[in-house]
C-alpha cells in the first residue's frame, strides 16, 4: 500500500511542475567520423555544462563521459563498446535531463535506431525496480 501511495504522490508532483521548466532535447550525428552530441533546452538555449553519463543496468548514474560546451555539444567516443545497448543521461540540472538509448554495433552508434526515453518512463521504471528489490 505504501508503494502505491508513494507512486501516486510522485506522479502528482510531476504534474505540479511549473510550466516554465525547460525540457532537454538531444541529438546525435557523426561529423568527420566523430560522434557529436548536441543538447538544447526546449527554448533553444544550449545545455551549457550538462554532465553526460552512462547509465548502469539498475538505472543509477555510471561513468561520466564529459560535459557539454558553451554550445551544448560534446564529442563522444563509444568505440570501446562492440555490440549492444548504451544508455546515456544528459543532466542539465534539476528537472532538466534527457535519456538516450544507443544501439552500438562494432563501436558505432546506429543513429536511425536511437531511442529518446521520456523522463516519466524512467521514473516509473525506477519505481518498479525498487518494488521488485523489496520483494
Amino acid at each position: 500500500m505504501n508503494g502505491i501511495l508513494a507512486s501516486l504522490l510522485l506522479l502528482g508532483s510531476l504534474q505540479a511542475m511549473p510550466a516554465k521548466a525547460h525540457q532537454v532535447e538531444s541529438a546525435l550525428r557523426y561529423l568527420d567520423g566523430d560522434l557529436e552530441l548536441s543538447s538544447n533546452f526546449s527554448n533553444g538555449e544550449p545545455t551549457q555544462g550538462a554532465m553526460v553519463r552512462l547509465i548502469k543496468e539498475d538505472g543509477s548514474p555510471g561513468q561520466t563521459l564529459g560535459q557539454t560546451d558553451a554550445d551544448g555539444k560534446l564529442n563522444l567516443d563509444l568505440s570501446r563498446f562492440d555490440n549492444g545497448i548504451v544508455d546515456l543521461q544528459i543532466d542539465g540540472g534539476p528537472g532538466h535531463r534527457d535519456y538516450l538509448t544507443l544501439p552500438v554495433q562494432d563501436g558505432r552508434v546506429q543513429l536511425d535506431e536511437v531511442v529518446q526515453v521520456p523522463m516519466l518512463l524512467v521514473l516509473v521504471g525506477s519505481l518498479v525496480s525498487v518494488q521488485r528489490r523489496r520483494d
